[in-house]
């Protein structure tokens, strides 16, 4: 554990009492030991409070929904996988040898989850107020550059709302067709709203061609006024 140790006391300025907690965070499911699922579900926990409360502070006038969706932008695998490889954390992990020969290392899920187990560990290590400082360091450049919620909204909910301020119909949406193996299929979709040409999406999955529609409907009808 010491050169993982002397890389969260460089990188995060943090040290362990508790040696083990640090392994453990490492530790994947796929490899000997306790694995880190438990600190990964505390962590998490630790996690939402904290990205919480300062978004409540540092946005005093934005109502919840703004909140929830701000907040789930930075809590999300993408994000977290993102912060733990900027940290170098992949190079710190314990995998099993599977998933070492696989690159787990680099895996989205791998990499969130540990942070996340991080999080927990330094809770349990220490205290509440220690690990929220943790976390505001680890997150300070995006708390300091937040995304506008406008644009955290999916394409489907902001045509409704932009559609719904200008007392229209809601739009509907035409699955037109679906191909390829039940595994791997394509769907396409068509995005309906009255006195508009119809406007295409494409995906792997029914939903993500539906919101591509939605995007290319409401980019049409922005352009347009």
């Amino acid at each position: 554990m010491d050169k993982a140790e002397r890389w969260l006391t460089q990188t995060l300025g943090y040290s362990f009492n508790d040696v083990s907690l640090l392994r453990q965070a490492l530790t994947h499911r796929s490899a000997q030991g306790t694995s880190n699922e438990r600190l990964e579900f505390l962590g998490d926990a630790v996690l939402d409070i904290v990205v919480s409360e300062v978004l409540f502070h540092t946005l005093p006038d934005a109502p919840e929904g703004d909140l929830s969706r701000l907040r789930a932008s930075l809590v999300r695998d993408t994000t977290l996988a993102g912060v733990a490889s900027d940290l170098g954390m992949g190079d710190h992990l314990i995998l099993g040898s599977g998933e070492r020969k696989t690159g787990g290392h680099r895996r989205e899920s791998i990499l969130a989850d540990a942070l996340e187990a991080l999080f927990g560990a330094v809770y349990l290590d220490s205290d509440f107020d220690t690990s929220a400082g943790l976390i505001r360091r680890v997150f300070a450049e995006k708390l300091d550059d937040l995304p506008h919620a406008d644009d955290l909204r999916d394409p489907k909910t902001r045509l409704q709302e932009w559609l719904q301020a200008r007392g229209a119909s809601p739009p509907d949406y035409e699955l037109v067709n679906v191909s390829g193996k039940a595994h791997q299929q394509h769907f396409e979709v068509r995005c309906l709203v009255p006195d508009q040409e119809p406007a295409t999406g494409e995906g792997r999955s029914r939903r993500s061609a539906e919101q591509q529609a939605a995007r290319h409907m409401l980019g049409r009808l922005t352009e347009g006024g």
